[in-house]
């Protein structure tokens, strides 16, 4: 796009390296106050802010509206677990593009089932095989970006020179806003079947307690 193009391809595919899930062995096995949770979360997160000195991976209010719209389970004398830490984890990757309901829908479940849940299969077993093919995405995702800026420095090749580099730029924010879009809309789509799972069989029990009450009347 400029003469340096490879310079900023370089310099977008290094920020994608710095971009780490947090793995379970790093979250402390003893229960922590809310100040700890988010002065952890903040360690450990601060690289994918866009604004590092002025944004904030996690604020005592945004846990204490995570808890009110039930997406988090209340904490145990004031303490979070390392399963509150989790569950924390994926709220703030759904939030930047699902609605709080399509998140209740999502982890409700999930923390119905297996909060707590002391066997094999828990919330962190959930939380490792959920993130397990986090390297191989990352590379899947250097490589499609990197397709994505080679096209576009195809594009508004006969545009006038002093305006060319910035339609080349804007070509590719708009291929990679595309793509954003289509998989927001596939994961809505997702969202809706499991709510629309979820809430059949709770209609079924309605109807058959209904036709238990007409009987016994």
């Amino acid at each position: 796009m400029t003469i340096d193009k490879n310079d900023l391809l370089n310099s977008i595919l290094a920020s994608l390296d710095r971009i780490k899930y947090i793995s379970p062995d790093d979250i402390p096995d003893i229960d922590l106050y809310m100040d700890q949770v988010t002065t952890f979360m903040d360690n450990h997160l601060r690289a994918s802010l866009r604004y590092p000195g002025e944004d904030k991976i996690l604020t005592k209010t945004m846990i204490n509206n995570y808890a009110k719209n039930d997406l988090l389970p209340p904490p145990v004398k004031k303490k979070y677990s390392k399963e509150h830490v989790l569950l924390l984890i994926f709220i703030y990757y759904y939030k930047g593009i699902l609605s709080i309901g399509d998140i209740q829908t999502l982890l409700r479940p999930i923390t119905e089932q297996f909060f707590k849940n002391d066997g094999d299969f828990n919330l962190e077993s959930i939380y490792r095989e959920a993130f397990s093919l986090e390297a191989a995405q990352v590379e899947a995702l250097k490589a499609d970006v990197t397709q994505k800026f080679k096209a576009a420095e195809g594009t508004f090749l006969n545009a006038p020179q002093e305006s060319r580099e910035f339609l080349q730029k804007f070509a590719f924010i708009c291929a990679l806003s595309f793509d954003v879009y289509m998989k927001k809309l596939l994961i809505e789509k997702l969202v809706d079947d499991l709510a629309e799972r979820t809430a059949a069989p709770d209609k079924g029990q309605e109807k058959k307690k209904g036709a238990k009450t007409e009987k016994t009347e």
